[in-house]
């Protein structure tokens, strides 16, 4: 198939991960990048190799020969960017989360239908062999009964760091903390209800976050995530036969899962790949009408339904919510 040619919205770090592997895929090529002044987007597309150089989003946007475009802004402009870059004619895949709230999820979605273009939430997890085998499993009937989902994802950060600024969408939940509930609804489904506790700090966000989700069928999901404990990572799915656990679920640093059955447990390893590459494959793939997106509006409105409902939780003091439009 002809390469989509993309465009990337920003200079963000995340970068460093999307363009290897944008070059890395046969069906990608990698043509623009805009940044907020003409000398730093110049900067960066001669650092990078980039072809073009655009000093602002919106001259990147009336670049009519681009056809996809990757948002790596801060968390609080993702939908405003997302709007503008599809009602440009540009298929968006913008950096998890989408947004916290629903209704603003509902409102990108929207624009792409009536502009006939695709809008996908990039959790790259989900891309990863490790996660499509994780969910065999568990809806294999590998564990029995699905009962019991924990997940983790901490790391610590630095004072300045964007993702403490309330005005961009900072905070641990949206940070690391969407990458839990992904894995919680992926096993389980939507959550009737949540509830959560939070620690904040200076700037006024969630530097740590735990909480509860309630399943459809009783199956029960706990998180934590934080920016002020040490990095970890971490999934297991519990059911009536047993149990999968995963070291390290949103990166796969060391690709595989452990199967628990009563008093014996199997290594199940998992061939290393990686997972922006198969994001950037997938979505390419559909934009060429030759593949699915992964992930759609259900799963990314689902998404800031949750995350919405679990701020209001922590706010009110950890009194359950329910996840709703």
């Amino acid at each position: 198939m002809e390469p989509v040619r993309w465009g990337i919205l920003s200079t963000a770090r995340i970068n460093r991960a999307i363009i290897p592997a944008l070059r890395e895929s046969p069906c990608s090529e990698l043509v623009a990048v805009a940044s907020r002044t003409q000398e730093r987007a110049d900067a960066y597309s001669d650092e990078q190799g980039i072809p073009r150089a655009y000093g602002s989003y919106e001259a990147l946007l009336g670049d009519a020969d681009l056809e996809a475009v990757y948002i790596s802004l801060p968390n609080g402009p993702h939908v405003e960017w997302s709007v503008r870059a599809l009602e440009a004619g540009k298929h968006v895949l913008c950096e998890k989360p989408l947004s916290r709230d629903p209704a603003q999820a509902e409102r990108a979605f929207d624009t792409a239908e009536r502009a006939g273009r695709l809008l996908m939430e990039a959790f790259m997890w989900r891309h990863h062999p490790q996660t499509a085998k994780l969910l065999d499993l568990v809806h294999g009937g590998a564990i029995g009964e699905l009962r019991l989902v924990r997940t983790s994802f901490s790391f610590m950060i630095e004072p300045g760091n964007v993702r403490l600024d309330p005005e961009l969408g900072g905070g641990a939940l949206m940070d690391v903390g969407c990458y839990c509930l992904s894995g919680s609804r992926l096993l389980a489904g939507e959550p009737a209800v949540v509830s959560a506790q939070q620690v904040r700090g200076p700037s006024g966000i969630d530097m740590r976050m735990a909480g509860t989700l309630v399943f459809p069928h009783d199956v029960l999901g706990q998180f934590d995530c934080a920016f002020d404990l040490p990095l970890r990572q971490w999934l297991e799915a519990v059911g009536s036969e047993g149990s999968v656990r995963v070291r390290w679920p949103w990166n796969a640093r060391e690709p595989g899962l452990e199967l628990v059955q009563g008093d014996s447990s199997e290594w199940v390893a998992i061939e290393d790949a990686s997972a922006y590459r198969a994001q950037c494959d997938n979505f390419s793939r559909a934009v060429r009408g030759d593949a699915e997106p992964l992930l759609g509006r259900a799963d990314a409105v689902g998404q800031a339904r949750t995350i919405d409902a679990l701020y209001k939780s922590a706010e009110a003091g950890g009194e359950p919510r329910q996840p709703v439009a």
